[in-house]
């Protein structure tokens, strides 16, 4: 009877520590997934700017 406590109990610190384990790995990735979005922002910024001028320069060239 001891022995099947001491297993259980064993069993119940292994779930607890791979829950941590797994809350641990869910906060990096929440982290990288708000870096991820904040320079998809960036990029996303950057690419309308490019656009703009691009179509600034197409409006400066001679008609055919």
């Amino acid at each position: 009877m001891d022995a099947d406590f001491s297993s259980l109990e064993k069993k119940v610190d292994d779930v607890a520590a791979f829950c941590r384990t797994l809350r641990d790995e869910n906060h990096i990735l929440r982290d990288r997934v708000a870096g991820l979005e904040q320079e998809k922002q960036s990029l996303a910024a950057k690419m309308e700017q490019a656009r703009l001028r691009v179509e600034a320069l197409m409006d400066r060239l001679p008609a055919e």
